[in-house]
């Protein structure tokens, strides 16, 4: 119990240290790199601009997850770069991550 009550207030300790570095990143963030990254790394499988005719069909397209109300910019780039389920790991940098988050963003405006 002790350990696992640790295991958590350090996940959650690690979640803000990201969150507080992405935050200065995030408004530096290169909204055009990011296109360019996503037309790269993220266009087999969503639709990452208006102008794709087709992806893969089970990641959502970039302009609904820009449209989400509760969108941050530095917790998406947080979430592009860890491991998660049907998603590779494509060794982004934080600023490649953050300007491909801010390009996200941008598409739901």
């Amino acid at each position: 119990m002790k350990t696992e009550m640790m295991s958590q207030t350090l996940a959650g300790l690690l979640s803000l240290l990201f969150a507080v570095a992405f935050a200065n990143s995030a408004t530096a963030a290169d909204v055009e790199n990011g296109q360019t990254l996503s037309k790269r790394w993220c266009a087999a499988c969503h639709v990452v601009a208006s102008d794709q005719q087709r992806a893969n069909g089970q990641a959502a397209p970039f302009s609904a997850i820009g449209k989400m109300t509760d969108l941050d910019a530095s917790k998406l780039a947080l979430f592009i770069l860890l491991p998660h389920p049907k998603m590779p790991d494509m060794n982004l940098s934080r600023a490649e991550a953050a300007d491909i988050a801010a390009y996200i963003a941008s598409q739901g405006k």
